[in-house]
């Protein structure tokens, strides 16, 4: 299993706004060949650091999401959001290999 995390920060005011796209997001990432699952994080701590997880069957799987139309279709989105200041927001990406399950 891979995992990859991608964390970003967001005013706290803005943390509730960033939710809210996520719970209506488009799905295409589920459809996804080696998709597992999709989730986002709230940090306890701190409210504006939210980090989206997902977990794939295998590094390769994650790549080929990566390089697809569908992932750049996304992004592509993402970079069009009225709030420009959401929009600019650039995260932390970290991979893991699952070695212990």
């Amino acid at each position: 299993m891979f995992i990859v995390h991608s964390t970003f920060k967001v005013p706290d005011e803005k943390a509730d706004e960033v939710i809210d796209i996520y719970k209506n997001r488009s799905g295409l990432v589920d459809k996804a060949a080696g998709f597992q699952r999709f989730r986002l994080l709230q940090n306890a701590k701190l409210n504006g650091e939210i980090t989206v997880e997902i977990e794939w069957d295998s590094k390769k799987d994650y790549l080929n999401w990566v390089r697809s139309a569908e992932f750049k279709h996304i992004h592509d989105l993402e970079k069009k959001y009225p709030d420009q200041e959401l929009a600019a927001v650039i995260p932390e990406v970290k991979q893991f290999e699952v070695v212990i399950d």
